[in-house]
């Protein structure tokens, strides 16, 4: 038979073999433990309701200050993190103010640099553009002269081409 197919209903644990009575000998039922705080349907002599409300108030009680403490140790908690994210604040501003403070500083660094740098471009550019002054001189100079030998080349060919042929 396979164990889904079982016949009859299942036998219900001994008190002693039940988990939930661990600790109690197979004869102490479980209203008998003085520590346990279960709430029996029906009293089994008179004035036990008493004793049973006598142990819920301290059960209650103590569970009231597991649970206070509880609370302060995770408000403790949440102050510890609220207290280390205004750390975490004032050191990334401080952080930020330094790293604004040296960007800024490479960047005067950078552009003194580009300065110098343009002069000395400007500098050379200068003396090229000088130097190119003089040679558009040049040029103009030897471009009137050749404007000059042409004229007489063409003033001697007139003449040649006009005198008789003799």
């Amino acid at each position: 038979m396979s164990r889904k197919e079982r016949e009859g209903p299942e036998p219900e644990p001994d008190v002693g073999d039940s988990p939930f009575y661990e600790g109690l000998g197979r004869d102490e039922p479980p209203s008998e433990d003085p520590d346990r705080t279960e709430a029996l349907p029906v009293s089994p002599w008179p004035g036990a309701e008493a004793v049973l409300d006598g142990q819920a108030s301290r059960y209650f009680a103590s569970l009231d200050a597991n649970i206070g403490d509880l609370q302060q140790r995770a408000q403790q908690l949440i102050d510890r993190v609220n207290d280390s994210r205004k750390e975490d604040h004032t050191v990334m501003s401080g952080f930020r103010e330094s790293l604004l403070m040296k960007v800024s500083g490479l960047a005067e660094q950078l552009e003194e640099r580009l300065f110098h740098l343009y002069g000395l471009h400007n500098e050379l550019i200068q003396e090229q553009l000088q130097e190119l002054a003089e040679v558009m001189e040049r040029v103009g100079t030897a471009e009137a002269e050749l404007r000059q030998v042409c004229r007489t080349v063409e003033a001697a060919y007139r003449d040649l081409c006009l005198q008789p042929e003799t």
